[in-house]
């Protein structure tokens, strides 16, 4: 097990070492992925439940908005 292992790994390691337009799609690619998660995370996705609940409240308001939103509202 520890020898295919070991295996995988070098034929990894040398695909990557002989890549010269490869290895700079991965960096765009890399870079994409960090302002996609990131960067715009930041501006676009506020964290709601430290803004709208603390402590203990958070489980409730995850509950209650979950519901809300799967449209089960019963009051």
């Amino acid at each position: 097990m520890r020898n295919l292992v070991t295996a995988i790994w070098q034929f990894y390691v040398e695909g990557f070492r002989s890549m010269t337009l490869g290895r700079t799609l991965w960096l765009i690619i890399a870079i994409k992925l960090f302002i996609m998660f990131f960067i715009l995370r930041l501006f676009f996705f506020p964290n709601y439940l430290n803004e709208a609940a603390a402590g203990a409240d958070k489980e409730d308001y995850v509950s209650r908005e979950l519901i809300l939103r799967a449209g089960g509202d019963s009051d």
